[in-house]
């Protein structure tokens, strides 16, 4: 009878053991979730974070003020590229003819410029002739008027002295006039012809120096279709170019974590593509409305069945330290961390 007890008593003290494991299992999974739970918290309080972000830089659509075939396509795509680097060139024979035609433009009105110039000096000269044909005129009626006050000369002589004068006044006056007449044209010469002509010069080497375009900055070239021989239309983007100097990260928070977000504040950037190489980032502005509301079909809310969403504010974070063993791509997605108590 006192064999038989015993693994009664075993078991006893087996299920009793197990109890208290449990227990403890219990317990220890209760203080993890808890400490889990305190450690969410106070990291939402210390920090915001969104993986809700996307990689940008600036992209500049390439393209001729001028138009024309393409002669030359130096680059291929996705090539890097120094700043001032040739792209591509348009065929300037056109432009130079057009260059050289202002320049004989330029040099007609020039020549008509001098032309007037020349009856200036002839109108001035024909002046000065006058002038003296008037004073010799005054001179002759006041010697006429004095024989004939002592009765040497007839009243007629004197007439006619006077009239002499005053036909030397009115040729006088015709030749000062066809003078003024002569300055205004070559002033008008000065001021309408050879100006036009420049400008016209001017726009016509512009435009020959638009058939070469050169890299605005240091980058990549992409989306690269142009062939020689393709005609160019002006205005029309041929490829982009994206600038490798400058990038950032346009994350999209929540608007529930956007309550202490601040420009200057720090922030740890991790791209997918390198996960193990977190970039240093800056808070550099705060959109003015969500996501949403710069759509082209903004939501209308205004409506019986009603959910509200919450919405997600773009905040653009400059990348501090982008490094050439790992080139950022625009567009590719990333993790954003938001240090709230940097300042």
């Amino acid at each position: 009878m006192i064999v038989a007890a015993e693994p009664a008593t075993e078991t006893a003290g087996t299920k009793r053991s197990g109890a208290w494991g449990s227990r403890l299992i219990i317990m220890l999974a209760t203080l993890t979730v808890a400490a889990g739970g305190a450690w969410y918290w106070r990291f939402h309080q210390l920090y915001a974070q969104t993986e809700d972000a996307y990689v940008g830089a600036h992209v500049v659509q390439m393209s001729s003020q001028v138009g024309g075939p393409a002669v030359a396509v130096p680059v291929a795509n996705n090539q890097f590229v120094r700043k001032g680097a040739l792209l591509f060139e348009i065929d300037p024979a056109s432009f130079r003819i057009a260059v050289e035609r202002a320049r004989a433009q330029l040099a007609l009105a020039q020549q008509n410029t001098g032309g007037a110039s020349a009856e200036v000096q002839a109108a001035g000269a024909q002046v000065a002739q006058m002038q003296a044909q008037l004073q010799n005129a005054i001179s002759n009626t006041r010697r006429t008027e004095a024989l004939e006050a002592d009765k040497f000369l007839s009243r007629k002589a004197g007439e006619d002295a006077l009239t002499q004068q005053r036909t030397a006044q009115a040729a006088l006056r015709a030749a000062q006039a066809k003078l003024a007449q002569a300055e205004s044209n070559l002033g008008a010469s000065n001021t309408s012809q050879i100006r036009l002509a420049q400008a016209n010069l001017a726009q016509a080497e512009l435009n020959l120096s638009y058939t070469r375009v050169y890299a605005p900055a240091e980058g990549y070239v992409t989306n690269l279709t142009l062939r020689p021989g393709t005609t160019v239309t002006a205005g029309q983007p041929q490829f982009a170019f994206v600038e490798n100097g400058d990038y950032w990260v346009d994350a999209n928070f929540k608007e529930t974590d956007f309550e202490h977000i601040r420009p200057g504040q720090q922030a740890k950037v991790v791209v997918d593509m390198y996960p193990n190489h977190p970039f240093r980032g800056v808070v550099s502005s705060l959109s003015s409305g969500s996501g949403a509301a710069f759509s082209l079909l903004p939501p209308q809310n205004a409506t019986g069945n009603w959910v509200k969403v919450t919405q997600r504010v773009p905040v653009r974070v400059h990348i501090l330290d982008p490094d050439p063993h790992y080139p950022l791509r625009i567009g590719t997605s990333a993790t954003v961390t938001v240090d709230l108590r940097s300042r």
